[in-house]
């Protein structure tokens, strides 16, 4: 017998809850009863009522758990603290708008009591638009090649992978990144996301090109590697320019004359230098945030 803990971060879920839960609880009910299991419910300060819905769901069936943070700290910070509160023999990471079907959970979990380590569902079709579809397949393909178009969000963990990712410490982190870092035993699985039925998508333009770039500096040195070569191909041609005003000065006793030359090479390099402070700016920013040892997050209330 085995103790299963599947895991949801809700912001803004109101409505989405209650069906959720119902449809999960049957799929456990129906193709697990001879194990036991928790839902755990991280509430990441959502302002609707999915609070209230979580506690009328924990009064009507048992194996439900709240962890209530004190304001919203963010998806990232919500997933870690059901990773870190799980006590399963597993652990499965899974949306909370009902997108990721319950019955993919199912599989999964076959799929690990069969020997694998981590199980991912990785998105064969879901109902969103051309673009974002475009921009998930771009990013996932930039920060981790070796996954399935699309990449994912849904994924079932083992305990002793899952205990090898909650000894990371970091603040920024991307865990799709961790998951696979890990080295565990891997099988993918395709499903099919779900449309939205229920409330809206929380994620933005903005929101989803600030997690691209925080993960890109998170996991790669490219940004800094990418920098120094520009700057060695800049101060290669600013030397081989150097020796033609010099060569052209002794051999026809003349310097080159022009205002416009001059504010190019002076625009192009002081942009160029603007652009490495920054990116190093990025790098040193995380440093510092790392070595304040702030939580990720704060728990306000637990119902358990």
């Amino acid at each position: 017998m085995s103790h299963i803990s599947i895991c949801f971060a809700v912001y803004q879920n109101e409505g989405a809850l209650t069906p959720l839960c119902e449809c999960m609880l049957h799929e456990l009910t129906t193709h697990f009863s001879e194990h036991t299991y928790e839902l755990l419910f991280v509430n990441d300060g959502s302002r609707d009522n999915s609070l209230t819905e979580l506690q009328t769901l924990q009064r009507r069936f048992k194996g439900i758990k709240i962890i209530n943070f004190s304001r919203n700290f963010g998806q990232m910070a919500a997933i870690l603290a059901g990773w870190e509160h799980a006590t399963g023999d597993c652990v499965v990471n899974m949306a909370a708008d009902l997108q990721d079907p319950p019955e993919q959970c199912t599989l999964m979990l076959n799929e690990w009591l069969a020997g694998n380590d981590i199980v991912i569902s990785y998105r064969s079709s879901h109902g969103t638009s051309a673009a974002r579809k475009a921009s998930s397949r771009l990013f996932y393909k930039l920060m981790l090649p070796n996954v399935p178009p699309g990449g994912f969000d849904f994924a079932l963990i083992g305990r002793k992978p899952m205990d090898a990712i909650n000894s990371l410490k970091e603040r920024h982190r991307f865990y799709q990144y961790d998951i696979l870092w890990a080295g565990f035993k891997v099988k993918f699985i395709p499903y099919d996301k779900h449309e939205r039925k229920i409330g809206k998508s929380q994620y933005n333009f903005i929101k989803r090109f600030r997690n691209f770039y925080s993960a890109f500096l998170n996991v790669s040195y490219f940004p800094l590697r990418l920098l120094t070569a520009i700057g060695g191909i800049v101060a290669i041609i600013g030397f081989l320019y150097a020796i033609n005003i010099v060569y052209t000065y002794f051999a026809h006793n003349s310097m080159e004359n022009g205002w416009a030359p001059l504010m190019i090479v002076t625009l192009i390099i002081g942009g160029l230098i603007m652009l490495m402070l920054g990116v190093l700016g990025e790098y040193i920013w995380r440093i510092l945030d790392e070595v304040k040892g702030r939580p990720n997050y704060i728990v306000k209330d637990k119902w358990e």
